[in-house]
């Protein structure tokens, strides 16, 4: 990702496609609409990031990097912030979001320091619940635990940014209040 701060015109390529993924979805990410919308040359996108894949890529990596930072900063308030934390990490930074989960737009196996900042955000989630958990919960347990969570606070996150939860619910009065509520109640039941 030391590129991304590297070279000016890469970053203004790259917001570009966040933008993108922000507004209209990933889908609708092409390296010439990229190109236009950040005003640089046709080229300037291959060049950067090589194809659509690289760019799904970076925005990932970055995503990743930034979520591990919310979740490292909420680390030492327990499951239900880091909880909060996700579902707050979707929200403020949904062209991220919107390709971070998306595999069939890039596969990280391709892409190694992308795959180390996902694999990172999911430790840091993974050692939360360990340790919330306590040294004797199994394996099991904590694997079942942390999908659980993850699960609550991805759904939840998908749900407020897609929009039809506040459509359901007729309004949501807080999102904030209902965030804290539903990450409390996801995390209520890991004390042993």
């Amino acid at each position: 990702m030391s590129g991304a701060t590297a070279d000016p015109l890469r970053r203004v390529v790259l917001n570009a496609a966040i933008a993108i993924a922000r507004d209209e979805g990933p889908d609708a990410i092409s390296l010439r609409k990229v190109a236009r919308d950040a005003g640089v040359s046709h080229q300037a996108p291959y060049h950067h990031f090589g194809d659509r894949a690289g760019i799904f890529a970076a925005i990932a990596e970055e995503g990743f990097s930034k979520l591990s930072e919310a979740l490292i900063k909420s680390h030492s308030q327990g499951t239900s912030a880091m909880c909060e934390a996700y579902v707050r990490f979707a929200l403020d930074h949904a062209g991220h979001f919107r390709v971070m989960m998306r595999n069939d737009l890039c596969d990280l196996g391709n892409y190694p320091s992308a795959a180390f900042q996902a694999d990172r955000a999911f430790n840091l989630l993974l050692e939360n619940v360990t340790t919330a958990l306590g040294k004797n919960a199994s394996t099991e347990t904590i694997k079942t635990r942390t999908a659980y969570m993850w699960s609550v606070a991805h759904g939840l996150a998908t749900l407020l940014l897609d929009g039809p939860l506040e459509k359901k619910l007729e309004g949501i009065a807080d999102v904030n209040v209902l965030i804290a509520h539903v990450a409390r109640l996801a995390t209520s039941s890991f004390s042993n």
